[in-house]
């Protein structure tokens, strides 16, 4: 009888130890949790001037080397993970992100499904297509009977959508701009940070050329859902955009700061 008494009290006591030590994991904050394993685990997409591989394959870009900088400030090693866009919260629920840093443009379903960073860069949706079409279409409504490109789950497919476009979804904003060289559609709605940087003369895409303009908006890094990291990053923010890193970065990539 004591033996069995030993072992159950010994059991009770393992119980406890383990219920306890599972409830300071679940009290510990996001900054904390992120802290303790050493790294911070980026959503991206492979997009430019944001978020691409150099030469030598490694990520480079305005988000990238922002990223690097606000992980060495944290004491954090980055991890750039490629998602699908359409997919970006339920990644980010699932602890399989930390954060969504990649162009994300701030919306009202960014503002209910993540907490978001203050804005850091201006942006706009623009209509790209061949450059020899592209002064036929001066106006939305010329656009119409076009069959249009975009993102799943981007602003320029919800800009495409609210113009009333026939429009098809893609992986990326990369693939839209594909699809309408290719001649698979005529006309794609991607991020004119993108646009200036891969349509147009010396780039990948010099038969291509940006248009009319959908609408106007900021880029935002999405935490989890009342994480506190989102306040050490609008820390950072400031702190970065004082002593003239953002500015720097801003004018390597040719992008324009939010105020």
């Amino acid at each position: 009888m004591k033996i069995k008494k030993i072992i159950s009290s010994v059991l009770t006591a393992s119980l406890l130890l383990s219920l306890g030590g599972c409830g300071a994991a679940e009290n510990a904050s996001d900054a904390e949790y992120i802290s303790e394993k050493g790294s911070l685990i980026i959503g991206i997409t492979e997009y430019a001037p944001m978020d691409y591989r150099d030469e030598n394959g490694n990520w480079t870009g305005f988000d990238a080397e922002f990223a690097e900088a606000f992980c060495e400030k944290m004491n954090l090693e980055p991890e750039f993970i490629v998602i699908d866009w359409d997919n970006k919260f339920l990644e980010l629920n699932s602890k399989s992100i930390d954060c969504i840093w990649n162009g994300m443009t701030i919306t009202n379903e960014v503002l209910n499904n993540t907490s978001c960073s203050d804005p850091y860069i201006i942006n706009e949706q623009v209509v790209v297509m061949k450059s020899d079409r592209i002064n036929n279409y001066k106006d939305i409504e010329s656009l119409k009977s076009l069959k249009f490109s975009a993102e799943s789950g981007s602003a320029g497919e919800a800009a495409a959508k609210d113009a009333g476009f026939d429009v098809i979804g893609v992986t990326a904003q990369s693939d839209a701009l594909m699809e309408v060289s290719s001649g698979s559609t005529d006309a794609c709605v991607i991020d004119a940070t993108m646009a200036t940087s891969m349509t147009g003369k010396d780039t990948s895409y010099d038969d291509l050329s940006k248009g009319l303009v959908l609408t106007s908006e900021e880029y935002g890094v999405g935490f989890r859902k009342d994480s506190d990291m989102v306040l050490k990053f609008n820390e950072c923010l400031k702190e970065f955009k004082k002593d003239g890193t953002l500015t720097k970065l801003a004018e390597k990539y040719e992008l324009t700061l939010a105020e």
